[in-house]
């Protein structure tokens, strides 16, 4: 469950709506009452359902919603995924910021789910990273699930990531993960990102619990993992395209992280029929 939003729905009609809708304001009687239809153009993983009809609840109290989908689900082109019955004022005014919700999650559940289809049977964790959109993040998380992948950190709050700049600012990872674990304890799991090997023998000596691999080409990568062995868990990260992700998962990584799922996912193409 996505859970509730009332504050993003609000920002999001406030930005479409403004001091109000002036062609269904002037068109449509407040009391009429219509049904839509929520349809898929193509093929797509879906997301945003809940989301889609809280954004026309919090335009009509009364909207009632009849439907056989759910989030996660597989849709086929021309699928009916929701009907929608209640004011038509509301419905119109509505219509694009419940489709921005749905087409953007469910683009990201979709695209996900390719890359989750590719190393199906590896053995490998193909995450998301916090490369999001502003305000959308638990959202955009949320959809990332729903395509079958799972989620890296939420935020800087829930796990030491240690990455190039703190380790400059320190001196060398050594003293970063020292200073962690005198600040810190042993509350929170301890990842470092590594660029070379030395970096990667600095981390193990170190006692992190994963090293994350940033950018290496696929030589690197599996000479790193042969010398890790399973003294850390080994995430990849950098550049990691549908190209090249399963090639990555034959190494035997165990996370592959991936920005693309949220940062570069295309919005799938869905439409709101009235009156059918």
């Amino acid at each position: 469950m996505i859970g509730k939003n009332e504050r993003l729905i609000r920002l999001a009609l406030e930005e479409d709506i403004g001091p109000g809708d002036v062609t269904t304001d002037t068109l449509i009687e407040p009391d009429r009452v219509e049904r839509a239809t929520i349809v898929a153009k193509e093929s797509f993983v879906l997301a945003g359902l809940e989301l889609a009809q809280e954004v026309f609840r919090s335009l009509d109290s009364a909207m009632s919603f009849d439907t056989s989908s759910h989030d996660g689900d597989s849709i086929e082109s021309g699928d009916e995924i929701l009907k929608v019955t209640g004011k038509l004022h509301a419905l119109l005014t509505g219509e694009r910021t419940a489709l921005n919700f749905l087409q953007r999650l469910s683009g990201i559940a979709t695209f996900t789910r390719k890359f989750v289809d590719r190393t199906r049977g590896a053995g490998v964790r193909i995450t998301d990273t916090r490369k999001t959109t502003p305000g959308w993040r638990k959202l955009e998380k949320y959809a990332v699930r729903m395509g079958g992948a799972r989620n890296h950190r939420f935020g800087l709050y829930d796990g030491i990531l240690i990455k190039d700049n703190h380790i400059k600012a320190c001196g060398g990872i050594t003293e970063a993960v020292e200073r962690v674990r005198k600040n810190q304890g042993q509350f929170l799991r301890i990842e470092v990102e590594v660029t070379d090997l030395k970096e990667v023998e600095e981390a193990l000596k170190s006692g992190v619990d994963i090293i994350m691999l940033d950018n290496m080409d696929i030589n690197g990568i599996k000479r790193s993992i042969g010398f890790i062995g399973d003294r850390a868990l080994v995430e990849v990260s950098g550049g990691v395209s549908l190209d090249s992700v399963a090639e990555l998962a034959a190494t035997g990584v165990d996370i592959i992280s991936i920005g693309a799922l949220t940062h570069s996912a295309r919005a799938v193409d869905i439409s709101m029929r009235v009156m059918e």
